[in-house]
């Protein structure tokens, strides 16, 4: 049978709701593929637990063994990179990763993995002898660092306000596009709703500044007072722009209704001009808990 190759992988390794008989908590390593299409479904998924006494990055590695061997089991090949989702465990992951010769990605761009584990809070865990009640696990980032400024080389020319439709948006994987992260779009979505972006215009320096944004691992679009943020990475914030108090309000509620109607969905298009018909760079993101 010919292998096909495994998207990356995204990767929780964490505490769970549940007390196991000896009094502590559950822990847990969730792994799931990043789908590669705009339209896939489920892919790649493992599940491990771990005894609370043996959580470090020797147990990690085994389990990542597992994975990979489940993985080939399923004529997958290993994947190309490990997104963590969680700052505080990126040590004890990198660690077990580079045990493997595995490429690690500390980033938030982990939607499918996200969406997984807000499943299983409502639909697995509450079943579990042991449960505990109450707010979800915490998020990776309890404090939110100040938005810098973007590096000089990194600006645009200009920039716009933009809106699509989640039935143009569906068919992204045929546009012509340079760099790219393109994420599945949520089911049940009406094609109509309006999805709200923005578009980087360099006419020198599109390609440049879609590749530097292509390391950022851009997570979100954020109104944030009066300033215009772009969430990247696990903790950064990249200062976009300062608008004018109207144009910020009206900013919010774009995206307030996103969330609302079209799943949380954002995009951000890299061109050379307002009239090119081709994009450098093109990210679907998307609002989603950190926790």
């Amino acid at each position: 049978m010919i292998q096909t190759a495994s998207p990356d992988w995204e990767l929780d390794f964490y505490s769970r709701p549940i007390l196991e008989p000896d009094g502590k908590k559950r822990w847990e390593l969730l792994i799931c593929a990043t789908p590669d299409s705009i339209q896939d479904g489920p892919g790649f998924r493992f599940v491990s637990t771990c005894p609370a006494g043996s959580v470090n990055s020797s147990w990690l590695k085994q389990a990542l063994q597992s994975a990979l061997e489940s993985a080939r089991s399923q004529d997958l090949d290993p994947p190309r990179r490990l997104r963590c989702w969680r700052a505080s465990m990126r040590t004890m992951v990198q660690r077990a990763a580079e045990g493997l010769g595995l490429e690690l990605i500390p980033s938030r761009r982990c939607y499918a993995l996200v969406e997984w584990l807000q499943e299983r809070e409502r639909e697995i865990y509450p079943r579990e002898e042991g449960y505990m009640a109450g707010p979800l696990a915490p998020g990776p980032i309890p404090l939110q660092p100040l938005a810098l400024p973007l590096p000089e080389a990194a600006r645009g020319d200009s920039w716009s306000w933009a809106t699509l439709p989640i039935a143009a948006l569906k068919e992204a994987v045929d546009w012509p596009l340079g760099f790219n992260g393109l994420v599945p779009i949520p089911a049940g979505l009406d094609d109509g709703s309006p999805v709200p972006g923005l578009r980087l215009f360099s006419a020198s320096r599109s390609l440049a500044i879609a590749g530097w944004l292509a390391g950022l691992e851009p997570v979100r679009l954020e109104i944030s007072g009066r300033q215009l943020v772009l969430e990247a990475g696990l903790e950064d914030r990249w200062l976009l722009a300062s608008l004018e108090a109207p144009e910020a309000e009206a900013a919010a509620q774009a995206f307030a209704a996103s969330i609302a109607e079209a799943g949380g969905l954002q995009f951000i298009a890299v061109q050379a001009s307002e009239t090119s018909t081709s994009l450098d760079g093109f990210w679907l993101l998307r609002s989603l808990p950190d926790g």
